[in-house]
C-alpha cells in the first residue's frame, strides 16, 4: 500500500524539506481517489515528490473504476477526497443525480481534453474542411461533421458519440462544440435524464479508459475525452483528433479536487494543508517551461497511476499534440497546472458549468444570476485556497507574485476571440450569456415532452 510505504519514509523527507511550519492536523492518514487522466498529476505529484509528507499528511492514492463510484465514495466517506470532474461537486450541492455538499479549494488544470472522431467519420469531414500546405486548418469547426451527420439521419442510422458523465467538462464541451457547428446535441429533463431529447448527434457516457476500444468497435463514431485517451487513438491507428479543448476556449477550466463541506468544517487543518501540497505540485509540473514534465510523465505512466505508455502520455503533456498520425503540432499550454492561476477556484468557472447544466435541461426551471452567484459561492472555495498559498508564501515555498490575492472570484471576461463560437463569456451576466447562444435553453424556457417550450 502507498501509505505504508509513505510511512517508512516520511522522517527522511520531513528533515529535507523546506522551511514548513506543520499545522495542527485534525486527520493525517487519507485516502484519495482518482480516474486513470493526466490531469490526476497533481495527486501523483504531491504523492512522488513528498509534498503530502512536508505537510505531515500519510496519503494512500487509489485508482476509481468511473466517476460515479469516485463520487459515491467521497461522499460516503470511503475516500477523503478525489480528482474530480468540476461539474460534480456542483451538481452534487443543487441535487442533480446525487445530493451532497461537496466543495472544491482547489481547481487542478486548465485545457487538457480533445474530441476524436473514428478514422471513417474522419474521412468523410475531410472533404468539408480547408487545407493548408496538405493539412487541416485548425480549428476544426463541427459544421464539418454536420453533412456527416445528416447522411446517417437519411439512411436511418443514428450518430452516436461518447463522453464521460452527464456532468462532464466533456459533456459540454462536446456539445459546445456541436451546437457551435449547427448541430443538435439533444436537451435533458425531469422525465428524462438520457440527454438526447430532440438530439441529432446521440451522447452517452463511456468510462475515459474505454473510449478507444468502444470507438473501434463501432459501437460509438467519436468521444470527447482527456488525455491520454485521444492519443491513444492516433498511436493505435483508430482514430482522429479534430480539435483540443485550448482551441474549443483557449484556458477553459477542468478537474477539481473535491471533499465534502463536512470534512472541510470538521478538518480545517488538514483541508489547508492537503491544499498546500497540491499547490506545490502544480508549481512543479509548470516550473522553468515545463521543465518537468517528462520526470512528470514518467510518473503518471506507472501502471498505479494512468498506466498508459509513456510515449502516449507525452504526445501532450510535452508541449505538443499530435492529431492525424505525424500532423504533431506546438500547444505548449495543451496541459495547464500553474499558469494562468489555473489552481485557483474561481467563481466564474463554476457558473460557467451551472450554464451548461441551465443550457440543456439538467437545470430544469429558470434560475436568476443571483442564484448563480451564490451556488458558486457554497462549492468554489478561493479563501481556503489563498490562505494555504499564503502559508506556502510565508515558509518561502512559494512566489507572492503568483497568486491572485486581489481577485472578487470572477475572471474578466473571456474574449470572443478565444472561443470557438466567437460568443464572449462573462461570469458575473449567466442569463445574459445564455441569451447569447444560439442553441440551448434560455429565460422561461423549459423542456415537455420532447419539445422545448416558454
Amino acid at each position: 500500500m502507498k501509505r505504508i510505504a509513505s510511512l517508512l519514509v516520511a522522517s527522511t523527507l520531513m528533515a529535507g524539506s523546506a522551511s514548513a511550519e506543520l499545522l495542527d492536523l485534525e486527520k493525517d492518514e487519507l485516502t484519495f481517489g482518482f480516474i486513470k487522466l493526466t490531469d490526476m498529476a497533481p495527486l501523483a505529484v504531491a504523492y512522488e515528490q513528498g509534498y503530502f509528507l512536508d505537510e505531515g499528511l500519510f496519503v494512500t492514492l487509489e485508482a476509481q473504476a468511473n466517476w460515479k463510484v469516485l463520487l459515491d465514495g467521497v461522499i460516503d466517506g470511503q475516500l477523503d477526497g478525489a480528482h474530480m470532474l468540476a461539474g460534480q461537486p456542483l451538481a452534487a450541492t443543487i441535487g442533480f443525480g446525487t445530493e451532497a455538499h461537496i466543495i472544491t479549494p482547489f481547481s487542478m488544470d486548465l485545457n487538457g481534453n480533445g474530441i476524436t472522431v473514428s478514422n471513417e467519420i474522419w474521412a468523410q469531414m475531410k472533404e468539408h474542411i480547408p487545407h493548408e500546405d496538405g493539412k487541416p486548418v485548425h480549428p476544426i469547426s463541427a459544421s464539418a461533421l454536420k453533412p456527416v451527420v445528416e447522411d446517417y439521419a437519411a439512411q436511418g442510422k443514428p450518430f452516436n458519440m461518447g463522453m464521460v458523465f452527464p456532468v462532464s467538462t466533456h459533456n459540454y464541451e462536446l456539445r459546445y462544440w456541436l451546437a457551435a457547428g449547427g448541430l443538435e446535441p439533444g436537451f435533458y429533463s425531469p422525465e428524462n435524464i438520457t440527454g438526447q431529447i430532440g438530439a441529432d448527434v446521440l451522447l452517452s457516457v463511456t468510462p475515459p479508459p474505454q473510449m478507444p476500444a468502444t470507438m473501434e468497435a463501432g459501437t460509438i463514431y467519436g468521444y470527447c475525452v482527456g488525455e491520454p485517451w485521444n492519443q491513444q487513438a492516433v498511436f493505435k491507428g483508430i482514430g482522429v483528433p479534430v480539435i483540443t479543448d485550448y482551441e474549443l476556449w483557449k484556458n477553459n477550466p477542468e478537474k477539481v479536487f473535491g471533499i465534502t463541506n463536512e470534512f472541510a468544517e470538521q478538518y480545517p487543518n488538514t483541508t489547508l494543508a492537503v491544499t498546500k501540497a497540491l499547490i506545490r505540485a502544480a508549481i512543479w509540473l509548470d516550473e522553468n517551461d515545463n521543465a518537468n514534465r517528462p520526470a512528470a510523465v514518467e510518473i503518471l505512466s506507472r501502471p498505479e497511476y494512468v498506466g498508459a505508455d509513456y510515449e502516449v502520455i507525452a504526445n501532450s503533456m510535452t508541449g505538443t499534440f499530435e492529431y492525424e498520425k505525424g500532423d504533431k503540432r506546438e500547444v505548449p499550454d495543451f496541459n495547464v497546472f500553474f499558469r494562468y492561476n489555473a489552481t485557483y477556484p474561481f467563481y466564474s468557472d463554476a457558473i460557467w458549468y451551472l450554464t451548461q447544466m441551465r443550457r440543456w435541461g439538467q437545470i430544469a426551471e429558470y434560475k436568476s444570476d443571483d442564484w448563480y452567484h451564490e451556488t458558486a459561492k457554497k462549492v468554489y472555495k478561493p479563501a481556503i485556497y489563498l490562505e494555504a498559498a499564503r502559508l506556502l508564501v510565508d515558509e518561502g515555498l512559494a512566489n507572492e507574485a503568483d497568486f491572485p490575492w486581489d481577485s472578487d472570484g470572477y475572471k474578466a471576461a473571456t474574449p470572443a476571440e478565444d472561443i470557438i463560437d466567437g460568443i464572449p463569456y462573462d461570469g458575473r451576466t449567466p442569463n445574459a450569456y445564455l441569451e447569447s447562444l444560439p442553441i440551448g435553453l434560455k429565460g422561461e424556457q423549459k423542456v415537455v415532452g420532447v419539445e422545448v417550450q416558454g
